[in-house]
């Protein structure tokens, strides 16, 4: 066997180690051996390198209602970390995420109008910069960048975002020169999808659609085979520009009677006669607010929002359906008539064993995703850490 070949072995054994850690949490050395099927000599030098790159610890197991000598506790160390970066249209939120799925930190600077390419990007640089004596300590692995847009994941560029009017803007690569760290950039609600799939709603599932709603409108990913599905060139998912009435209201791509051109967080907030709020402060306001003039509002948009559902669960057929952002407030509003909505526009048997939820990562969703593509180097490749 040559040595290119056992070191390609051996990074994969490490790759999935490392993997399991990360979406199952600690183990033992003996459950790693049972899950990869490596014997406890193979397991014990492979958890001693992942030791010695900094990755992970080894502790021993509580004692009680052990018998015999117990096998060591592997867990991921705490300060492994990635930073996780999400440009809206009223605000930047940049997260620090452990890879043992701690959210340390989310930071969201809010700004007066929506700044262009460059000046967001000196915006995260500040920021990060003011972070610096946080991250000294931490082995911060790179920077994931959740876009509301169409984005060429193989070099970063933002092809079409169109509620921050950026087009053809490159952004990692500037982004990984001003900072010093790697980056990589997709759609957001891709990465909510994969970050739903591997830690809520859709775990352990082979199907889940994600609908996202925030302020720069609504974006979809979809789980298709426990696989992100792509298309062509990166850019499927899109079911908020998926027409849903004959409304001539148009969305921010210009097509007319979509699900985000008739499901707007804005609508919302207009109607509640709120200014400047969080996220979290926007969802109390809506749910609070049983009035008249809200319920009509929220009605409608509940129709649209069932619709659109329907039609993805007609095509796609998928197990899970998880609302995001403001969708999630929507469906808590009145979840029977979102429900009742849906059943009377999907096939019975393709909405036979289909849950519609809020998705359970909740408002750390884009940071857990963000943060997940920023991760995605170290464990095809955890040696890539001393590199």
């Amino acid at each position: 066997m040559s040595v290119a070949t056992t070191e390609g072995v051996r990074q994969s054994n490490l790759s999935a180690i490392l993997d399991i850690l990360y979406r199952h949490g600690p183990a033992s050395r003996a459950a790693l051996s049972k899950r990869t099927g490596r014997n406890r000599s193979t397991i014990a030098s492979l958890v001693t390198d992942l030791v010695e790159m900094g990755l992970v610890q080894e502790n021993d197991p509580d004692p009680i209602g052990q018998v015999g000598r117990p096998s060591p506790v592997v867990s991921i160390r705490a300060e492994v970390t990635a930073i996780a970066v999400n440009p809206e249209i009223d605000a930047l939120t940049i997260g620090l995420v452990g890879l043992d799925g701690n959210v340390r930190r989310v930071i969201r600077h809010e700004y007066d109008r929506i700044p262009t390419a460059g000046e967001m990007l000196s915006i995260t640089s500040t920021v990060l910069a003011g972070m610096q004596v946080e991250l000294d300590g931490l082995l911060v692995t790179g920077i994931g960048v959740a876009v509301p847009g169409q984005v060429r994941v193989l070099d970063g560029l933002v092809r079409n975002a169109p509620h921050l009017g950026w087009r053809d803007e490159p952004f990692a690569e500037p982004l990984a020169q001003a900072t010093g760290y790697r980056v990589r950039v997709a759609n957001d609600a891709a990465l909510g999808a994969l970050a739903e799939h591997t830690f809520g709603a859709g775990r352990g599932k082979e199907s889940l659609v994600y609908l996202n709603g925030g302020a720069s409108g609504i974006g979809g990913g979809v789980i298709a085979g426990g696989r992100l599905l792509g298309g062509s060139a990166g850019y499927a998912g899109e079911i908020g520009h998926v027409r849903v009435s004959s409304s001539t209201v148009v969305d921010s791509a210009g097509i007319a009677g979509t699900l985000e051109a008739e499901v707007t967080r804005e609508e919302l907030r207009a109607t509640l006669g709120l200014e400047r709020v969080t996220p979290g402060e926007f969802s109390a306001a809506l749910l609070a607010d049983r009035s008249d003039r809200v319920a009509a509002v929220v009605r409608r948009q509940l129709g649209h929002l069932g619709t659109a559902i329907a039609a993805a669960i007609n095509v796609l057929n998928p197990q899970v359906v998880a609302l995001g952002g403001f969708l999630a407030t929507l469906a808590a509003y009145d979840g029977e008539l979102l429900e009742q909505t849906v059943k009377a526009s999907a096939l019975p048997p393709s909405i036979e064993g289909a849950r519609i939820t809020p998705a359970e990562l909740g408002e750390n969703l884009l940071m857990v995703g963000a943060a997940g593509l920023a991760f995605s180097t170290l464990l095809d490749d955890p040696a890539s850490v001393a590199r």
